[in-house]
């Protein structure tokens, strides 16, 4: 059997790095450096396009590695919301998204030798109808700026999302199995994640 290859993450997010541990997989993080602007407007072929751009300047780097690539895109009214820049974008996100029900795409790609592979996972998430002074103390906190939409799923003292239907894992940055399943193309085995997600969390 030959020897599984050298794993790396192509990202800096802590959220997807201990999303990726949950699989039982020894990898290394190694940071993508790409430019994130794109001109495409479905946020599905969006989120897969930033996945493997980012991947794949990585994957020129190590090209012995299987690298893994991820980008989150959250999408309201035919928008794409990206990781706000300042505190007034931030305001005017989460005040946008506020009671209401919103898309959120997260593309993987994974690449080793010239190969390929890369799919998304989509998400309807609602928004509970959370008041102006807990958009300025999230705000305060420093925690939107880093973040898709300006906020976060697992966030148990915002606690923004009302409910949601298909993969928490994806809103969160990474779907697990989603994941899993591009990685058994590279014939890489993974063990089932303990994650609190409808979709990753479970072999049904």
């Amino acid at each position: 059997m030959p020897a599984q290859p050298r794993i790396i993450l192509a990202s800096a997010s802590p959220r997807r790095r201990e999303l990726l541990a949950t699989l039982g997989l020894a990898f290394e993080v190694v940071p993508s450096d790409v430019d994130e602007s794109i001109e495409e407007r479905d946020p599905r072929a969006g989120a897969e396009l930033l996945a493997r751009r980012k991947a794949e300047a990585v994957a020129a780097e190590h090209p012995d590695a299987l690298v893994i690539g991820s980008d989150t895109i959250v999408a309201l009214d035919g928008h794409m919301l990206g990781k706000p820049e300042d505190a007034e974008e931030a305001r005017t996100m989460l005040r946008g998204l506020r009671g209401r029900p919103h898309q959120v795409v997260t593309g993987v790609a994974a690449i080793l030798g010239g190969r390929e592979e890369s799919s998304h996972a989509w998400t309807t998430v609602h928004m509970r109808p959370y008041p102006d002074d807990a958009i300025e103390a999230f705000i305060a906190t420093g925690s939107p700026f880093d973040k898709a939409g300006g906020y976060a799923i697992q966030d148990e003292a915002f606690a923004p999302v009302e409910r949601f239907e298909g993969c928490r894992c994806a809103v969160i940055g990474l779907p697990l199995g989603l994941l899993r399943t591009l990685l058994a193309r590279f014939g890489i085995e993974t063990r089932q994640p303990d994650v609190e997600c409808p979709v990753c969390g479970s072999d049904a």
